[in-house]
This record gives C-alpha cells, structure tokens and sequence, in this order.
C-alpha cells in the first residue's frame, strides 16, 4: 500500500528541523554568505541536533537510531528552506557518515566512525565535483592507478565542503576496473588543499575548497568497502536525492516569501496577487514544488527499500535543478526590482539554486 503520511517521528523531527531552521539558520543566512564562514557556535547546535551521531551504531559510539532515507530527506528540505548553504555545511558530516555507513567495510568504519561520534562537531568530506562542464558524476576526470598494492590519485576537486577542516576526504575516481570511491587523509602526501575557499556564486555560507590529487598514495584498504570495492552509483544515487531534497526546501522558502509579499504589494489600486499573471506564475511554482518533492520522496523510498535507485534519483535531481531554478526566478519577477535587492532573501535563494542545479554537471543537457 503507498502512503502519503508521515510517521509520528517524521513529523516530530521534521518539526524540531523546522524550528532549528526559522530560528537560527534564517537570521545567520545573510552574514553568512556575506562572509563565506560558518559560526563555530551554529556548528555547535548542528551537532547537539544528532544529525550525524544519532545514526552511527552504538558499537561506534553512536546512539544507533535507525537510518531512513526518507527522513534524511525531509530534514534536508527544511534545513535548506532556512538557508541551503547552512543546510549544506549541517550535513556535510552525515554525508560522508552515511557513505561509510552503506558502503564501507568493518575495519574502515571501526576506523573512522568513532572520530565522529564525539561531543564536538567533526567532519569528512565528499569529493564528487570537477572543474569543467561535466554532466556525468559516474564518468570523473580525476583517476586512480593501481601502484604497489594500492593506488596512486591524479585530478582535481572542486566544491569540497569544509575542505580546510575535514579529517578525510572520499573521493570518487575512474579505476582501471570502473569507478571507486577512496578514503584519503588531509594529511595525505600529494594531496594539496587550497589554501582559499572557493568564490562562488551560490552556496557561499559554507566554505568549500579545491583539493588537488599528484600522484597521492592510498591502500588497497583505503578504497571504500575493501579492496574490492563498492557500488559507487549507490552512493552518487544518495548524494543525487540529498541535492534534490535541498532544492525543493529553496522552492519551498521562495513560494512561503513570495505568497505574503503578493498579497501585501498594491500596485495600480491592488494587490499583485490578485493579477492573473502573478496568480498563475504562483499557483504553478507551488505544482512544481508539490512534483519535485515526490520524485525525491519516490528515490528516497527506493534507497530505503535497497532498490536500484539510479534512475529514479536522477530524475529527481534534474527535475528539481531544472523546475528549482524556475521556481526561484519566478520569485524574483514577483517581487520585480525588488528582487534584485539584497533586503530581501530572494536573491540568495535564486543564487543557492542555480549552485545546487549544477554540483553534478549540467541540468540542461
């Protein structure tokens, strides 16, 4: 039977999120971005949520709350409706907890795992994203030679979240037997870290870096899930979903702003809301945010049930970079100059969309 409904503690957590997001996330959002940086205090709530710990398994020294997909999509969707960067920065570790989680082996997460269990915030980082105009995640640039019993990382990654602070990196790189996804210390030899964050258009409230690969040296047991390896397209099927959740939680704020402002703004003696053009742009912004949260929760079930997943979290994501894109431009007509107005929030939004739309290449091809 398909259900529509929310379980008892989805609605609770997704109402803690919500609180956690209006709260503290939309009043730093502004500064934030502004300032490319993240308070170390924000950080110190984000971990006091249990994003990361409550998931990890208590033979780690986490509390082992059971892992759902689903939830981890609605959490982000509210996160992201606060602000998308923060929504990023809050999630970072989880998202590289989570790939050790799925994929990794039992030495590697009797490794790593316990190291972000602790009581203060800690982080790895995913490194998917390459300069260029890629359109395919699963087909990288950067690869790993098979040398000495291990392997040898040649390329560049772009858009690393925490790149100055995280305690390992995965990285996903071509091998001679396909793709595969490899553990690698910051302190790594051959591994270099920008020295500088990124300046980027969107996103820009969590510091993100470029770490280039020279040759950098890692085990066989370094590869995520063993020598042998794991399902990379898994992973890059979870990463797909966590975007696709960020995006409709921007739609989501665009339409919650906008809405009020149209009925508030008079213009030629009355409220733009009430002209058929700006009433239509709105009533079909809201359809579009209503599609781009089901193909997400319709990837997210089928991650949680273990099912192939690639086609369905594809469709998600370039559904909800294309339609979230629309959604927040949309936004800015409404409020018409003042779109362009850094007063309000809407500028922001329709930057971090455009940013989310293209970490795995480019939505319009």
């Amino acid at each position: 039977m398909i259900s529509f409904s929310l379980t008892e503690e989805q609605e609770a957590i997704r109402e803690a999120i919500r609180d956690f997001a209006e709260g503290v996330m939309r009043p730093l959002a502004r500064d934030c971005d502004e300032s490319s940086s993240v308070p170390d205090d924000f950080l110190r709530q984000v971990w006091e949520l249990g994003l990361t710990t409550t998931q990890i398994p208590a033979e780690f020294g986490g509390l082992g709350a059971d892992r759902s997909p689903i939830t981890n999509a609605i959490a982000l969707e509210e996160l992201a409706r606060g602000d998308a960067g923060l929504a990023v920065a809050a999630m970072a570790p989880s998202l590289f907890v989570n790939a050790l989680l799925d994929h990794g082996n039992e030495e590697q997460k009797k490794r790593l795992l316990p190291g972000f269990s602790g009581n203060a915030f800690a982080t790895g980082s995913l490194a998917v994203v390459e300069p260029g105009a890629l359109s395919d995640a699963a087909s990288p640039g950067t690869t790993a030679e098979a040398a000495g019993g291990g392997y040898r990382l040649r390329g560049t990654k772009r858009f690393v979240p925490f790149g100055d602070r995280a305690s390992h990196f995965l990285v996903v790189a071509a091998t001679p037997d396909g793709l595969g996804a490899f553990l690698i210390d910051r302190e790594a030899s051959g591994l270099t870290i920008g020295a500088e964050p990124d300046k980027n258009l969107g996103l820009r409230a969590v510091p993100c870096h470029t770490i280039t690969l020279d040759g950098a040296e890692v085990s066989a047991g370094d590869r995520l899930g063993g020598a042998g390896g794991c399902d990379v397209r898994g992973l890059l099927d979870t990463s797909r979903v966590a975007l696709s959740a960020c995006l409709v939680g921007v739609a989501r704020g665009v339409l919650d702003y906008c809405v009020p402002y149209a009925k508030e703004r008079v213009a030629f003696g009355e409220e733009i809301a009430k002209k058929q053009a700006i009433a239509f742009l709105l009533a079909e912004s809201h359809t579009e945010v209503e599609a781009m949260r089901w193909l997400t929760w319709q990837a997210a079930s089928q991650l949680e049930q273990k099912r192939n997943a690639t086609r369905a979290s594809y469709q998600a994501w370039s559904y909800a970079g294309e339609k979230g894109l629309w959604v927040t431009d949309n936004g800015i007509q409404v409020l018409g100059g003042h779109g362009f107005i850094r007063e309000h929030p809407v500028e922001l939004w329709f930057r971090n969309a455009r940013t989310l739309g293209v970490l795995e290449g480019t939505v319009s091809i």
